[in-house]
């Protein structure tokens, strides 16, 4: 074959693989296409079915509300439950304890309320609002009388509010009292001096990054500080004073103030309780109606869902960063 016939069918070969490999290249560029196509119908379907869900249940979950278990008689126990960390945005918020209290007391059928406690406490300013609450209320509905029942810890800011109720019972085992306030962080100082990281605070204020986790503590900050939390124990300390009165021991057990607990059984000596009992022997034996009805105002699964990623993330920030105001635990 001469040179003349050799370059055509060379020429024909080299066209044919250029159109094989445009061929190829087309076919792999609208399977990647038809990919993303895809991919993107799936994340659309994914986000319709949540809205859908989101929708669903904001329009046939209530924000919150009271649940009502039905009763044969005409005369009830009210029962409101302070459970976990009593906090602002939490179950146990003072909002929510009042707004069950009110409830109970209007109902014409209430004939006591029980509350039944189970939390290690938490912010003064909470517990404050609910004892005061109670104390309001008592006074404007004499006849219905509050019995705090301690299940199986009733301590800090749990007692501050049992110690507004007419009688406190607990289990013979529970864990009552620890009076007292506690504020707690951390410091990096040491930390950032090893790595040779150098802290930058710029304020208005002599002492207003004196909660700072990353600088040196100052011994008159120190001392401010206590100050607050000796100041916060004290109205702790007067609160629980009034609501149990000559029932506390505290003359001969001035101990009942230093934050320590007692089992039931030993709290009831000490005037910290006046009974061993239950919610259920409480509303039968004491106030004489065994029928509880449940007023705790329970919040929808959609505010507690919302709550975790919110209100607790800068929460707990907060908290890691040092800056957490007293608590009562």
């Amino acid at each position: 074959m001469t040179d003349e016939w050799k370059a055509p069918a060379k020429a024909n070969a080299e066209s044919g693989d250029e159109k094989s490999w445009k061929l190829l290249e087309k076919t792999l560029l609208a399977s990647v296409q038809e990919q993303r196509r895809s991919r993107r119908w799936g994340i659309f379907f994914k986000l319709l079915t949540f809205v859908y869900l989101f929708g669903a249940l904001m329009l046939f979950t209530p924000l919150m509300s009271i649940e009502k278990s039905a009763v044969s008689g005409s005369a009830y126990t009210a029962l409101i439950d302070i459970e976990g960390m009593i906090a602002d945005k939490e179950p146990a918020s003072a909002d929510n304890i009042v707004g069950s209290l009110r409830a109970a007391f209007e109902d014409p059928k209430v004939k006591g309320v029980v509350l039944r406690i189970n939390s290690p406490g938490g912010s003064p300013v909470q517990s404050g609002y609910v004892y005061d609450e109670i104390v309001r209320l008592r006074g404007l509905h004499p006849d219905i009388k509050v019995y705090a029942v301690i299940a199986d810890l009733g301590a800090s800011g749990a007692y501050y509010i049992a110690s507004a109720a007419d009688q406190i019972y607990a289990d013979k085992a529970s864990l009552v009292g620890s009076i007292g306030v506690t504020a707690a962080g951390y410091g990096f100082v040491g930390t950032m001096e090893k790595l040779g990281v150098e802290r930058r605070v710029y304020t208005s204020g002599e002492h207003k990054s004196f909660l700072d986790p990353f600088q040196p503590q100052k011994p008159e900050e120190t001392a401010f500080w206590q100050g607050v939390l000796d100041t916060t124990h004290q109205q702790f300390i007067a609160s629980v004073k009034k609501g149990r009165g000559d029932r506390l021991k505290d003359k001969e057990h001035p101990e009942l103030f230093s934050g320590l607990v007692w089992s039931g059984e030993q709290a009831l000596p000490l005037g910290l309780i006046d009974g061993l009992g239950s919610a259920s022997s409480v509303a039968r034996d004491v106030i004489g109606q065994k029928d509880l009805v449940d007023f705790t105002i329970e919040e929808s699964p959609f505010d507690r869902f919302s709550k975790k990623l919110g209100a607790s993330i800068a929460e707990h920030l907060a908290m890691w960063m040092g800056f957490q105001g007293p608590a009562l635990r």
